[in-house]
């Protein structure tokens, strides 16, 4: 009783500015009809750098976020779900992106697509531009370290969002999943 007694007045003095601060909102992130962000990532060194707006200025693009190279999901079951699918090639250009740095990303890529026969490509985001410009980071910082991205596959089409398939508890494997967004 004592406790609940002290609520009206804790929140008189809080003011209605800082109770707004507490209030859950639609998340903000990139959506249906929104233009890939003109922003640059790496591809094998930190030199190769790659505008991945002008890679899917025409034609159908998939672009897969995930939160870290080489974690448990991303490894053996996200993106692995994407090479083994018959249904790849017809997603159009396709890339991996994560918040690693460049040779990292190399790495992953010829450990799980040695011959790079998918086609798949495995860009970095060290600084996370592209990831912040979708507003798809997340604190990651008790499990990664720091800021990360969440865990995404985003259908193109002439450099626009077609479908979104952002995993609602940034990390998890569900909407992402390579038969919910290629098909079965």
């Amino acid at each position: 009783m004592y406790a609940m007694g002290r609520l009206p007045l804790a929140r008189s003095l809080l003011g209605a500015s800082s109770r707004r601060a507490f209030h859950a909102s639609a998340p903000a992130f990139v959506k249906v009809g929104d233009r890939i962000p003109d922003v640059d990532l790496t591809e094998s060194s930190p030199g190769n750098k790659i505008k991945i707006a002008a890679e899917l200025k025409s034609g159908k693009g998939l672009i897969i976020g995930v939160p870290a190279a080489f974690s448990p999901s991303c490894s053996e079951n996200h993106i692995p779900g994407y090479i083994n699918s018959a249904k790849l090639k017809s997603a159009g250009r396709v890339f991996v992106v994560s918040v690693n740095d460049a040779f990292v990303m190399k790495a992953w890529g010829k450990i799980l697509d040695p011959n790079g026969s998918s086609g798949i490509r495995f860009l970095a985001d060290p600084d996370l531009r592209f990831t912040k410009a979708l507003d798809l980071n997340f604190d990651a910082a008790a499990i990664f370290g720091g800021d990360r991205s969440k865990r995404y596959a985003l259908l193109t089409e002439d450099g626009v969002v077609t479908d979104a398939h952002v995993e609602a508890d940034n990390t998890g494997l569900d909407v992402s999943a390579a038969e919910k967004v290629l098909g079965q």
